[in-house]
């Protein structure tokens, strides 16, 4: 831990030189700071290739506790992990809980090495069951994985995350699923999807498939709806990178806009969602 603490310490040395390492964390001023980090990794050309700003999201609320989300360039999203009683209270520990995990992927342990490789793909073996063969076929998901971090090399933990979470709602949404039916190679789809970032365009591409599941299925998107909530607010509670989750409230929010947009007012649309979201708490 004191390693760590020292590690990370080097970095805000580095990258904020005029700001003193031991008083970073307690700086009520965090949001600032963090602003200034990546403002200095941009100016260090060291920034996302989808670079953007940091972006700030409060959820509507007429009380306490109030929860903020804050996006960072490239898009991982964190938020408060504390019980706060304002929305500025709540904002502040958002943006420390990013400048933490901002500083941490500046870590040599945070990049992908040959090494690093090497560890992550015997974890991922040893929690599917899987074999270390399987390393080498990327027609099987540890070989896809292990071929994804091999393309990679060199790449911070969230820039990896970055590509990653396109993956992982290609598998959600069920679209890697039918790509496999049609004969493409695990390593074809790996390909062509690392070439797009997750956008407007691809996300109403989602929305799409969730309202033909939902006139399959009536009332799926509803209860997907449910769980995604669930799932964002524990990931946030826990201090951990939730844009998967926050995606996927996402994508089924505007699913469900889209289905009721011809059947309902504006001013009637929260009733609705209320109802579609009946049971959730």
């Amino acid at each position: 831990m004191d390693r760590t603490l020292e590690s990370l310490q080097l970095v805000i040395a580095q990258v904020l030189p005029h700001r003193d390492p031991a008083l970073v964390f307690k700086d009520l001023n965090v949001v600032a700071i963090l602003q200034e980090f990546w403002e200095s990794k941009q100016k260090q050309k060291a920034i996302f290739p989808s670079e953007g700003i940091i972006v700030y999201e409060s959820l509507s609320s007429l009380g306490p506790p109030f929860v903020s989300y804050v996006t960072l360039p490239g898009g991982s999203c964190f938020g408060n992990f504390q019980s706060c009683l304002s929305r500025a209270e709540a904002r502040r520990d958002a943006a420390k809980v990013a400048l933490i995990n901002s500083l941490f992927n500046e870590l040599p342990c945070r990049r992908i090495t040959k090494e690093f490789i090497i560890e992550s793909v015997r974890e991922a073996v040893s929690s599917t069951s899987g074999n270390l063969k399987d390393a080498d076929d990327p027609s099987t998901s540890i070989g896809a994985y292990h071929y994804m971090l091999e393309s990679n090399i060199g790449k911070t933990m969230l820039e990896f995350q970055e590509l990653m979470i396109v993956f992982q709602l290609l598998h959600w949404n069920g679209s890697l699923k039918a790509l496999r039916e049609t004969k493409c190679s695990r390593q074809e789809v790996i390909s062509y999807y690392s070439q797009y970032s997750l956008d407007e365009k691809m996300r109403s591409h989602m929305a799409l498939d969730w309202i033909m599941k939902e006139q399959e299925s009536p009332g799926i998107i509803s209860q997907e709806l449910q769980v995604a909530l669930r799932e964002l607010e524990e990931v946030r509670k826990a201090g951990q990178e939730l844009r998967f989750y926050k995606e996927k409230k996402e994508i089924l929010s505007l699913a469900l806009s889209q289905i009721y947009s011809d059947q309902v007012t504006t001013s009637s649309w929260d009733d609705q969602m209320s109802l579609a979201l009946h049971g959730y708490q």
